[in-house]
């Protein structure tokens, strides 16, 4: 019996392209709270607060970093066709909302895309200096949970 998600009363690729979405965003989440974690710790800086403005600022700047990172990469791997279905900016439309959709299609349409994404994920991870061995990863999320 299949099972039945009151918010998924939508047609199948709809609700495929929701579940990617929903998938990539807590992986770019984690990708990018590693990522400021890494780097607060790096600076000596205290750990980051969920309702802390300058926290949240530099979260972002991640997210959008690494989300730029990953279209560069992937996009690249496909023929003109196929790139021309990718989201493009329209001027008036919010950035970050816009790089998501590309890697929701780049998902989509790239059989090996979460591979390219690890790779892409601990190229990213390397970049600030590595710290102890504590990821705090259930710990952030809770921080940093979206509402």
């Amino acid at each position: 019996m299949p099972i039945h998600h009151p918010d998924r009363a939508h047609d199948l690729a709809t609700r495929i392209e929701m579940e990617v979405r929903e998938r990539l965003e807590e992986a770019v989440d984690y990708v990018c709270l590693e990522a400021l974690v890494r780097t607060r710790r790096a600076r000596g800086l205290p750990p980051p607060l969920a309702d802390n403005d300058a926290d949240r600022r530099e979260y972002t700047a991640h997210v959008r970093a690494f989300l730029l990172l990953l279209e560069g990469d992937l996009a690249d791997c496909l023929d003109p066709e196929r790139r021309r279905k990718l989201p493009t900016a329209d001027g008036g439309g919010d950035e970050s909302t816009r790089l998501m959709s590309v890697q929701v299609a780049l998902a989509r349409l790239l059989p090996d895309y979460w591979q390219r994404f690890d790779e892409a994920r601990s190229r990213y991870l390397a970049e600030p200096p590595p710290s102890g061995g504590e990821s705090g990863g259930s710990l952030l999320s809770r921080l940093f949970r979206r509402g």
